[in-house]
């Protein structure tokens, strides 16, 4: 299967215009149109519905999108280590949650790279279910998720155990004695989407199904500069915010009438 065409299928989904797909792989458009056609004759099926508004996927195209990008990172994952095998005698391919890089993982690298300096590392930051997906695909040597991956062949443990936090900017003088569930309701909380099966399943049965909250981001490190200006409220990892309340920029709001669980980090690796 053609890569170059499997790129332009993946820049046209994206852009969902020939002409804009084109100008972003410096092709003419017939060339998009050309390779489009050739990958749709290749797979047997129409990968796009097109009229003259606009261009979607198909629901073969949908189906189609997650292997063609999985196609070429593993392309690119085997050039990168044949290429390593003349500099370095071994390749160390490290995936992690931004937040689990954040609050544990340096010092572990640090130790790693100071006992092994023939060795490349490499680093990929990302989401849990990225991560597991690419140690399925052999993409990297170990995975720091907080989702478990109980599967043959592979090894799961506990990395660390971290208390889930409600905090709130020191400028925010609410709740200085505590919040219930019934305050938490009416409160501007500012949610991040915890991809953390059991913590992620509490924070969301804390408000109505369908609830719509005024701000959502799904980085819970890129959370904490809101919290800070905007007087909101929301749970983090707590050793994610223990510097910031060091600094006296975020404080603890102390939980009255329920409890919030404990965050599992694990280490995923083959066996």
């Amino acid at each position: 299967m053609d890569t170059q065409a499997l790129q332009t299928f993946i820049t046209l989904a994206e852009y969902r215009n020939f002409t804009k797909a084109a100008d972003a792989l410096f092709i003419a458009q017939s060339t998009v149109t050309n390779r489009i056609a050739e990958l749709e004759r290749e797979i047997g099926k129409q990968l796009f519905d097109r009229n003259k508004r606009k261009v979607t996927l198909s629901r073969e195209g949908e189906a189609f999108l997650f292997y063609a990008r999985r196609i070429l990172e593993l392309q690119s994952a085997g050039i990168q280590e044949v290429n390593s095998l003349k500099k370095y005698t071994d390749t160390f391919r490290l995936g992690t949650t931004n937040t689990i890089y954040e609050c544990y993982l340096f010092p572990v690298i640090r130790e790693y790279m100071e006992a092994n300096p023939g060795h490349a590392v490499k680093i990929t930051i990302g989401h849990s279910n990225d991560l597991l997906q690419g140690i399925q695909d052999n993409l990297l040597d170990v995975a720091y998720s907080y989702l478990p991956f109980y599967h043959a062949g592979f090894a799961c443990e506990v990395f660390a155990t971290d208390d889930l936090a409600l905090v709130t900017g020191c400028g925010n003088k609410a709740y200085e004695h505590g919040i219930t569930k019934e305050e938490l309701l009416h409160s501007n909380y500012l949610y991040c989407n915890f991809a953390l099966q059991d913590v992620g399943m509490f924070v969301r049965e804390l408000f109505p199904p369908h609830y719509q909250f005024g701000f959502e981001i799904d980085n819970s490190t890129k959370l904490i500069p809101y919290l800070i200006a905007f007087d909101g409220i929301s749970f983090v990892p707590q050793s994610l915010a223990a510097p910031y309340i060091g600094e006296k920029k975020l404080r603890r709001i102390e939980l009255v009438d329920f409890e919030a669980p404990k965050i599992n980090c694990y280490r995923v690796a083959r066996k």
